[in-house]
Order: C-alpha cells, then sequence, then structure tokens
C-alpha cells in the first residue's frame, strides 16, 4: 500500500490492513480501555494516572505488532492518523464494525 495519505479516510482502511491479526486488535483495544482507566483514574484520583496513558496505550499496541502482526506500528511513519485510527478502531469495535 501507499506510504502517502492526503486524508484520515485515506489512511484507514491501510491502518486497518496493518491490524489483520485478531490478537493485535485485541490488545489494541484493551489498551485503549486501561487509557480511559488511567484517564478517569487522573481526573478523579491523582494527576500521576495521566503519565500512564501513553505507557498503556502504546505499549499494548506495539505488543501486538511486535508479537503477532509482526509488523512495525503506523505510529512511527503516520503518528497522528495512527493516534486517531486507533480510536476509530476503538469504536468500530464497539460497534462491530471490525471483529475482535
Amino acid at each position: 500500500m501507499k506510504n502517502h495519505f492526503q486524508n484520515f479516510r485515506e489512511f484507514y482502511p491501510y491502518y486497518l490492513s496493518e491490524h489483520k491479526d485478531l490478537n493485535c486488535r485485541r490488545l489494541h483495544f484493551f489498551g485503549s480501555w486501561l487509557v480511559l482507566v488511567a484517564l478517569a483514574a487522573g481526573i478523579f484520583v491523582s494527576p500521576w494516572w495521566l503519565l500512564a496513558m501513553p505507557v498503556l496505550g502504546y505499549g499494548f499496541a506495539w505488543l501486538g505488532h511486535f508479537v503477532f502482526e509482526k509488523n512495525r506500528p503506523a505510529t512511527f511513519k503516520h503518528p497522528l492518523y495512527s493516534l486517531l485510527g486507533d480510536w476509530v478502531m476503538f469504536a468500530d469495535i464497539l460497534r462491530g464494525k471490525v471483529k475482535i
């Protein structure tokens, strides 16, 4: 697939193609849930929890890529689109559009 994208609409199919493995998508989903938990803890418990957000989100996602997908995360070449892709895929999983 191409490496240059005019907009997120062009990028998202590429993003999904980099997440074909079910276990990788599950780790992304779990990491995203933990990011939301850390955000809530950061607001209601201690702001220190906010520091855990990128570690939890990227940690689980990158584990999925290196162990299951055997590819490099899209974050390295397309950081903003990739971050948006994480949350769009998370929402698509919740809506049943992407299987986990």
